[in-house]
């Protein structure tokens, strides 16, 4: 199958590609093309279970399976983490009707427009390159989570360190090639065409290492569902 390279993400309107992925959750493969004509879906793209940020928007989103799919939509879940990777994460850390798929090419982010960030030591030009200047002085704030505002290294080093992750060497192979790999949550209706989104690409950054508010989510599936 011919892969699909979309030059920025996709917007309200635009019909999503199919993609085939490896199912992490279950056996065989789950395509877009399953979802077409059956039932919306909310597709969220996340970088590697290596990203504590990642792992945490793809709880927040598993924790809406059940509203969702009240409403008539379900969900899909894709990570860049190599299939056996990802399944025995999950088998420790498994997520109540959580429907995933394994992407460590990230051919899906590629289909739907989602940019791999590359690190520059001093040129911006947001959502192609990022200095590493200004990364370093990114502030993360997660009330709860973090005990103070810090920058992202010093985030995700506290963050992993809490959640007791141990890497492996998948986990430092997709670093190596996609750590500048940005997210994005779509909605789909049944024909595929994307009806909401929420990236990182979006507001210039100010979305970067966030999700979407779980209300948003449940606004746009209600406006689906009427």
């Amino acid at each position: 199958m011919q892969e699909n390279h979309a030059d920025k993400p996709l917007q309200p309107g635009d019909r999503a590609p199919n993609v085939v992925l490896d199912a992490i959750t279950r056996n065989g493969k789950i395509a877009i093309d399953d979802f077409r004509g059956q039932k919306p879906v909310l597709v969220g793209l996340f970088r590697g279970l290596h990203c504590p940020f990642c792992r945490r928007q793809i709880a927040a989103m598993a924790e809406l399976t059940d509203a969702l799919q009240e409403k008539g939509i379900d969900s899909l879940t894709v990570v860049n983490t190599p299939i056996e990777r990802a399944r025995l994460y999950f088998r420790y850390h498994p997520l109540p009707n959580l429907l995933a798929a394994s992407d460590p090419e990230r051919v899906s982010h590629r289909a739907f427009g989602l940019p791999n960030i590359e690190f520059t030591e001093s040129e911006n030009e947001w959502p192609h390159k990022v200095s590493m200047s200004t990364m370093s002085s990114m502030q993360i704030d997660m009330p709860g989570e973090l005990p103070e505002p810090m920058n992202v290294m010093a985030a995700m080093e506290y963050l992993d360190k809490a959640d007791g992750y141990e890497f492996t060497e998948d986990d430092t192979r997709m670093i190596a090639t996609g750590h500048g790999q940005l997210v994005g949550e779509f909605l789909l209706d049944r024909d595929g065409v994307v009806r909401w989104c929420f990236t990182e690409v979006e507001e210039g950054g100010r979305n970067l290492f966030g999700g979407p508010a779980p209300r948003d989510v449940m606004s746009a599936a209600a406006n689906m569902a009427v």
